[in-house]
């Protein structure tokens, strides 16, 4: 699910590399633990040229697995430490040398004489603060000596704001210190003193990133009044306010506050853990900041949820380190008294640990004293995916390629986690009929929810690598159907207490529960939630259907509902409407499945009406593509025409004339955008979702564009696996390649995996064509690639495929487990090729030779191919 803050929701060298196959073939390999390894971050996205061609050897598909080898991870290095510490890589392992962080009790700060006063621009009026207790934002919190209270301005993102200051009688001062908090500091500010009845500057600050900000004057100056112009803050989940605690009489500095900075090598998600040696007798505070990027890593967590939920936290979390040491691990609440707060579950790269406390913490946390600190870890709560436990697996000739596939299903297991109250998404998720039980979430960091779209590619993710945990997708999805509203509607996900109004998410509920029977064959849970189904589709979507038989929002009070993107779009859209008529299909087919035939025809009747409504109401002949909305601003957007194509609804002339209009109108460095212009909101042009990209790249497969497709995946998940954090998919990219919602983007989130279906279904070429894997194609798209080989789980056993390609051949090697049958669809382009299989040839570039063999434009298919060993060779 992308966000939407104001929504209640939750290289080195940039070639390309080939690699050495399996030399084992499609027999099973040992499984072996690998150790998390770390990650190579870079600047730039590989280059789409032509691989190298290597040939095959004995280099396995388990070295390009990401997962930890057990659920205890370590950091693999230290990137940074500040103040006075000692052995800063001591914490990388348990045992030996400790690593010692030391800071001096801070001395009184000077003070302003009484009856000095404060007055500011403007004061945000008084509220419950982040704990529920009341608050105060005068500007005289800015000058009352307590580090806790502070002035608040009252315009949002507007400046200048001002404090001035003034004192009774005339101050000799050489400089002032001003104090912020981690809610977001004064970046940019001048600091003016009255003299001679004027304003004059005596001191210009820019760039400042410090909580604690000493001013020296140019010249010391005997005033009574000081004025701080603020002209901008930093903008942080709490809003680019300006935020003063304390200005102080002095310039007052101090030494660096002592850190370390731990790297983990690439994201990884669950509890914090820290072996404290021990520690000062004054009870040492701790404060630990989480990122997933360098780019957002600060003295504040680029996401917590205390922060989402108006928590106690402040960005970071708390521990006040006992003299005799401890083992902690970061759990939700608080230490003891209401103080000292940790946010426990983190998705994270990054970790920097500070020896610090926040002012409401005293007595029980103190900001100074000595902490000696043994190690630190990570108790691992995804999946743990080794080698040993994956059930489906992928190996090409393009390094790359492998490396997107096990970096897209690494991604998938950080997100594939327990359900528990401490961790989800604050903003109303928490479920107790969801309590305990194996989920797909969005994602690692946030959102810490599953919400059912995002299923549509995590949940294949999940089959085709790890099955037999496919309970993780099917609790979601029979949780959500359980929750069916009155009226057929069906949530999007648990948060909001079950009714955040989406107006798309129940169409992917339907297609979802399709998936999820088509690849484990699961009748009883068809048979459960068919009528779910059934209502969802035969009530509430009829009732948001206007004259012209397409799905319209705002029919029927939906104009409030969002979309996976909170879009603001309204009427006739493409996208609601071929998703429509997809999940009119799957249902037509489940219903088959089930014995319900009346049930098919009808909604196999209405998917028909559907499309030729589609195509009457919302194609653009100017441009050759299907209108975004078929009122408003002239827009073209990847979601609809992709799915149009993927859906059906698009013949091969317009199918081939939208990727067209795509390809000129959206192509960027790092993906396709998913608009082709600004018109819905700023930068939709330059937006990236990998999301919608998935069946803009089945598309380009499918109708026979491999190249195009190549390099979309190329630039896409070249560009994320290239830049920071690496290894992970990320929630959205925004311009430039930038983090689509700044340190809020989700960097490890399941929508995002599509390279490794499409990969798998489209270039390895198999996928299930009935529930259960009862039948089955295998119609490879090679492209540059010379070859590919892998095993899709199945309920009766894998599916092994392995092609080669080059230019005077193509060779297919199939074993296909028992209770199965299928098809094989052999690619022979505009050549005469001839096909033999098991050697006798089938097809002898003009006619058939065998029984169930047949032409299909430029494939050849040979059906009816039962369990065992099939091998077909094609020689142009």
């Amino acid at each position: 699910m992308s966000s939407s803050r104001n929504n209640p929701q939750p290289p080195s060298d940039p070639t390309r590399r080939t690699v050495v196959a399996a030399g084992a073939g499609l027999a099973a390999l040992t499984a072996v633990g690998l150790p998390l390894a770390a990650s190579t971050t870079a600047t730039a996205a590989p280059s789409a040229g032509s691989p190298r061609s290597v040939p095959r050897g004995a280099t396995s598909w388990h070295r390009y697995v990401q997962g930890p080898s057990s659920r205890t991870v370590q950091p693999v290095r230290v990137i940074a430490s500040t103040g006075d510490v000692r052995l800063p890589d001591a914490l990388l392992k348990r045992g030996g040398a400790v690593t010692v962080l030391d800071r001096p009790e801070p001395v009184a700060p000077p003070r302003w004489p009484e009856g000095t006063t404060a007055e500011a621009s403007s004061s945000h009026a008084g509220n419950g603060g982040n704990d529920g207790n009341p608050r105060t934002y005068d500007a005289g919190n800015a000058i009352d000596g307590n580090l806790d209270t502070f002035w608040n301005d009252d315009t949002l993102g507007v400046f200048p704001d001002t404090l001035t200051i003034t004192t009774p009688a005339a101050q000799r001062l050489s400089g002032i210190t001003v104090i912020s908090n981690s809610d977001g500091v004064p970046t940019d500010f001048t600091v003016d003193t009255w003299q001679d009845d004027a304003w004059q500057t005596v001191a210009t600050v820019s760039g400042n990133d410090a909580v604690q900000r000493a001013v020296t004057f140019s010249q010391s100056v005997s005033t009574t009044r000081v004025r701080i112009t603020v002209t901008n803050v930093q903008d942080t989940p709490r809003g680019a306010f300006t935020r003063i605690n304390e200005v102080w009489p002095a310039a007052v500095q101090t030494p660096d506050v002592p850190s370390v900075t731990i790297d983990f090598g690439k994201v990884v998600v669950g509890y914090p853990r820290i072996r404290f040696a021990s520690a000062s007798a004054n009870s040492p505070g701790v404060r630990l900041a989480f990122s997933e990027t360098k780019e957002f890593l600060t003295d504040r967590s680029d996401f917590t949820r205390s922060d989402q939920s108006g928590g106690a936290g402040q960005g970071t979390d708390q521990f006040a380190v006992p003299p005799g040491g401890t083992t902690w691990t970061d759990h939700k609440g608080y230490l003891r008294d209401g103080k000292v707060y940790a946010d426990g579950l983190h998705g994270f790269r990054y970790l920097k640990i500070t020896l610090d406390a926040l002012a409401t913490d005293a007595p029980v946390a103190q900001p100074w004293g000595t902490v000696r600190i043994d190690s630190v870890d990570l108790d691992f709560t995804g999946y743990v995916g080794t080698p040993s436990t994956y059930r489906g697996w992928f190996l090409c000739s393009d390094d790359d390629l492998n490396r997107y596939w096990y970096g897209a299903s690494y991604t998938n297991e950080l997100v594939t986690d327990t359900f528990r109250q401490d961790d989800v998404d604050p903003r109303n998720a928490w479920s107790a009929s969801l309590e305990g039980k194996l989920v797909l979430h969005d994602g690692a960091k946030r959102d810490r929810d599953p919400y059912v779209g995002d299923l549509a590619v995590s949940a294949r993710t999940l089959y085709l690598t790890h099955d037999d945990t496919a309970a993780a997708a099917r609790n979601v999805l029979a949780d959500l159907a359980d929750h069916q509203r009155a009226d057929g509607w069906i949530p999007p996900a648990s948060i909001s207490g079950y009714e955040l109004p989406l107006f798309d998410y129940p169409l992917w509920w339907v297609t979802c529960s399709w998936d999820y029977v088509l690849y484990t064959g699961d009748r009883s849970y068809a048979a459960r939630y068919y009528p779910a189904l059934v209502k969802v589709l035969d009530t509430w979507y009829p009732s948001v259907t206007d004259e012209a038989g397409l799905l319209s929002k705002g029919l029927n009070d939906t104009g409030r509902y969002g979309d996976y993107a909170f879009l603001d779009r309204t009427g006739q859209i493409t996208y609601y409407n071929v998703l429509y008529v997809q999940a009119l299909n799957d249902s037509a087919a489940l219903a088959r499945w089930l014995g319900h035939e009346a049930d098919a025809k009808r909604w196999t009747a209405r998917a028909r009406a559907v499309a030729d409504a589609v195509n009457a109401h919302l194609w653009d002949d100017s441009a050759g593509a299907y209108l975004d909305s078929s009122t408003g601003a002239v827009r073209h957007a990847q979601d609809g025409n992709s799915l149009a194509i993927v859906s059906g609804v698009a013949g091969t002339e317009r199918a081939a004339s939208a990727l067209d209009h795509l390809d000129a109108t959206t192509q960027l460095p790092y993906g396709n955008a998913f608009m082709d212009n600004d018109t819905l909101f700023g930068g939709a042009s330059q937006r990236v979702y990998a999301f919608t990209s998935y069946p803009e790249i089945v598309a380009r497969f499918e109708s026979g564009r491999e190249s195009s497709a190549l390099d979309q995946i190329r630039r896409t998940y070249g560009w994320m696996d290239s830049h920071d954090p690496g290894v992970t998919d990320w929630e959205g990219i925004g311009p430039d390649g930038s983090l689509y919602e700044g340190g809020f983007t989700s960097m490890a989130h399941g929508w995002s995996t599509g390279v490794l279906p499409a990969l798998t279904h489209q270039l390895l070429g198999a996928r299930p064509t009935s529930p259960g894997y009862a039948t089955w194609e295998v119609r490879p798209h090679p492209g540059d690639v010379t070859w590919a080989q892998g095993e899709l789980p199945t309920p009766t056993g894998p599916l092994a495929v392995d092609w080669t390609n080059s230019a005077t051949s193509f060779t297919l090697t199939l074993q296909v487990p028992h209770g199965t049958r299928g098809t094989a669809s052999l690619p022979v382009s505009a050549s005469r090729g001839v096909v033999r299989q098991e050697g006798h040839v089938v097809w002898d570039g003009h006619r058939a030779r065998g029984r169930q063999v047949a032409k299909d434009g430029d494939r050849v298919t040979v059906s009816g191919l039962g369990p065992g060993r099939h091998r077909f060779t094609i020689t142009h």
